[in-house]
Formats: C-alpha cells, sequence, structure tokens
C-alpha cells in the first residue's frame, strides 16, 4: 500500500529530519527533486530556521509551491501573481490551523534557549507536537495544489 504525502512526510519526519526536510521530501516529485536533494534543501530551515521564526513545516510548504508556481520568467508576471497568491493562502490556512506561523508560538517556548530546548524535550513537543503540526502542513498543502493544479509555466523539471 502507498503512503499518502501526509503520511510520508511524517514517517521522514519521525526518522529524526527537520519538519521542513519532511515537507519539501514527501512532495519532491511534485518539485522534480529526488528525495535526497529535497532532504539536503530543507535542511537549514528546521525549528523556524532554528530560531523559531516561521515553522520549518510551513517553509518546507512553502518550498514546495515556490518549485510549482513559481516565476522563472521575468516576463512572466501571471506566475509570479499566482506564487504570491498561493503563498499568501499557505499562510494564512495555516496559522488557522495550527495558531500561528511562527515556531516559538506553536511551541509556546524560546528554543534558541538551551533550557527551551529541554523544555521542548521534556515536554514531547518534538515529538508529539511537531508530528501534528507536519500533517497540517501537507494538508494545507495538497489543498493548494487541488485548487491550483499544474504550473501555469512551462516547467524546467
Amino acid at each position: 500500500m502507498n503512503m499518502t504525502r501526509k503520511e510520508k512526510a511524517v514517517e521522514i519526519f519521525n526518522r529524526k529530519f527537520h519538519c521542513s526536510q519532511a515537507i519539501l521530501a514527501a512532495f519532491a516529485d511534485e518539485c522534480g527533486l529526488t528525495e535526497k536533494t529535497a532532504l539536503r534543501l530543507g535542511g537549514c530551515f528546521g525549528s523556524g530556521m532554528r530560531r523559531g521564526e516561521v515553522c520549518g513545516a510551513c517553509t518546507g510548504a512553502l518550498m514546495v509551491l515556490g518549485a510549482m508556481y513559481g516565476q522563472c520568467d521575468e516576463t512572466d508576471l501571471q506566475s509570479r501573481e499566482l506564487a504570491n497568491r498561493v503563498n499568501d493562502h499557505m499562510m494564512k490556512l495555516f496559522a488557522e490551523r495550527v495558531g500561528s506561523y511562527m515556531c516559538r508560538d506553536i511551541l509556546g517556548v524560546d528554543i534558541t534557549t538551551a533550557e527551551g530546548v529541554q523544555y521542548a524535550r521534556e515536554n514531547h513537543l518534538f515529538t508529539e507536537l511537531c508530528p501534528r503540526i507536519v500533517a497540517a502542513a501537507a494538508d494545507v498543502l495538497e489543498e493548494i495544489i487541488a485548487e491550483n493544479g499544474e504550473p501555469l509555466s512551462g516547467d524546467d523539471k
């Protein structure tokens, strides 16, 4: 039986990859990437770029949307408008589903400090809360892709 993209993202996350890596790798084929390349590209975006900023699962989803709909021809303003629209939609829906798109707000702790990381580990935030956040990001991403279909411009996957 094949896993859904959401199941694959959670499975990758549970293998101790960052949330950003899990989302991008689960959707790698949509982006014209290998899973290995997706894991590498997403490697510096987990835990809100390790600063508690925009959640890595949300960032991974934005990377997928950029790969699918992002502008790659300076004269193609239609793709720029679409990329801006799906970006805004992702940020809005993700925040509605999980309460925020900021990692520190989702976790409720400052993970830039040793005490914050310890608190997150002791309270199982990375192993219980974060997989649910990864799943939510995958759900929102799939909805946006379903709404927007294949990329408008010719792609060079």
